[in-house]
């Protein structure tokens, strides 16, 4: 198996050299939030979707839009807002008079790179119309179906739940997008670059330096990196301690009203794949999965009200979690 894991290695070094021009180009336009990018390039590669998370201003929009020019394929942004419809985002069937007949108008759903901004901002109605989109990779409209064209990937940015004006994602919605990320404030030197780089008279635009055809060949290469039964293991043991906090020692059973899904082993997985490769290797390492736990399982792993009362959260949970469970 060492063998093998050294040849896909090699690979993963020859094919993954693109990414490095990715986050330079990207850079060229974001200044720090280096976690931020490292994750949707993880979720690119992993062939997942990503929520974004943060106070507006904080550049996620400006992120997803760099990451979408620095590839070579469509984009599509999608402004949700209270009064807007399925059709607005999914399409339509429109009435010709003159033969009689309907026509399929697609609506902006039909991209590679979809930015879902301010996803929250929507009503249930227009965020669940995403669901297939997002799941099966396919859209109904009226009684045809329509594939989606690969890579595809939906990258959503929401404002806190406390914000004025805005509708909790159902919990079906928030468990189909593989990472949900929270953005912070920057440094205080990098607001003072942020202030020196910026014009607001000109928006800077940057080139394509990778295409579809090499994200679909990371993406089977990312399917091939070696995870070992030892890494696997210790994969559903994080997941299964979400549900089952005793068997690990944990008294924290009366902080979590649902534990994780199967879907979390399967993309916690995929995710520590996508960041070995963006790391150069072959093989996914425990760190790895620690270092994408939280991403993966902060919007799964549902709190109750006594958590709440202590002012715990979900990481705060996820923390002892991995703080315990035995990392081999």
């Amino acid at each position: 198996m060492a063998v093998s894991v050294e040849t896909i290695r090699s690979r993963v070094e020859a094919e993954a050299e693109f990414v490095t021009r990715l986050r330079d180009q990207i850079g060229e336009i974001i200044v720090g939030q280096q976690y931020m990018i490292d994750r949707l390039l993880v979720g690119a590669l992993a062939n997942g979707h990503v929520l974004i998370e943060g106070v507006p201003g904080l550049a996620k929009t400006t992120a997803v839009k760099a990451l979408a020019q620095a590839i070579d394929c469509t984009f599509s942004r999608i402004q949700f807002t209270p009064d807007l419809l399925p059709a607005d985002l999914l399409g339509t069937l429109v009435y010709n008079p003159r033969d009689g007949q309907f026509s399929t108008k697609k609506g902006p759903i039909f991209g590679h790179i979809i930015l879902a901004d301010e996803v929250n901002r929507a009503p249930a109605k227009v965020q669940s119309a995403l669901l297939e989109a997002m799941q099966e990779r396919q859209v109904t409209i009226g009684d045809q179906t329509f594939a989606l064209e690969e890579p595809f990937m939906v990258l959503a940015t929401q404002n806190p739940i406390e914000q004025e004006g805005t509708y909790p994602l159902p919990e079906a919605q928030v468990d189909r997008f593989m990472l949900k990320l929270r953005v912070n404030y920057p440094s205080r030197a990098e607001e003072r670059q942020i202030m020196d780089r910026v014009n607001l008279l000109k928006e800077k635009t940057i080139p394509a330096v990778a295409t579809r055809e090499q994200i679909r060949r990371a993406r089977e290469l990312v399917n091939e990196i070696y995870v070992d039964d030892k890494a696997k293991n210790y994969i559903v043991d994080i997941v299964y301690a979400t549900r089952r906090p005793d068997a690990f020692g944990l008294d924290i059973g009366h902080l979590i009203e649902y534990g994780a899904s199967p879907r979390a082993s399967i993309y916690l997985q995929q995710a520590a794949r996508a960041l070995a490769f963006l790391q150069g290797e072959g093989n996914v390492f425990p760190n790895d999965i620690k270092q994408v736990a939280t991403d993966i399982l902060r919007h799964r792993v549902i709190v109750t009200y006594e958590a709440e009362a202590e002012n715990q959260s979900s990481e705060d949970i996820i923390r002892r979690i991995l703080e315990t469970v035995p990392v081999p």
